[in-house]
């Protein structure tokens, strides 16, 4: 993987999320993906897994219900590439509807390794919301 399929993946990982297309969220992983949302989770193992939790569904506690339609955004890139091993930065928003004004802001970190396909194979997401009414940038 470069910089290039890394944001390309990047881009189709964000698209996926807008779409909660099963057939595009699984497209992203392997097969036997370990996927955190916290560096603390025990993972979700499985594409099966993370497609499931992605809409809301599964045996993971407490699932969250896919978020409304334009009520988020995101944009995130690769900052380092080591062989099959990215780190990407980038910021998520939130609006309480599609009109609004972001209400909540996160900054994110991702860590991931790729299969030989292009797939993600493990995982995991580190974010701070940022403090303040808003916190828009």
């Amino acid at each position: 993987m470069d910089r290039a399929d890394v944001d390309r993946w990047l881009q189709a990982y964000v698209e996926a999320w807008k779409t909660y297309d099963p057939a595009r969220i699984a497209a992203l992983f392997s097969e036997h993906v370990s996927y955190r949302y916290h560096p603390y989770d025990e993972p979700l193992r499985g594409r099966a897994a993370v497609v499931d939790s992605w809409l809301g569904e599964g045996d993971e506690p407490d699932p969250e219900a896919p978020d409304a339609p334009g009520t988020y955004d995101a944009a995130y890139r690769a900052v380092a590439i080591d062989g099959d091993t990215a780190v990407a930065v980038g910021r998520t928003s939130y609006r309480s509807d599609p009109d609004a004004a972001a209400s909540r802001v996160f900054d994110n970190c991702f860590v991931m390794r790729f299969d030989a396909d292009g797939r993600c194979r493990e995982f995991t997401e580190w974010y701070v919301r940022r403090p303040g009414p808003g916190a828009a940038p």
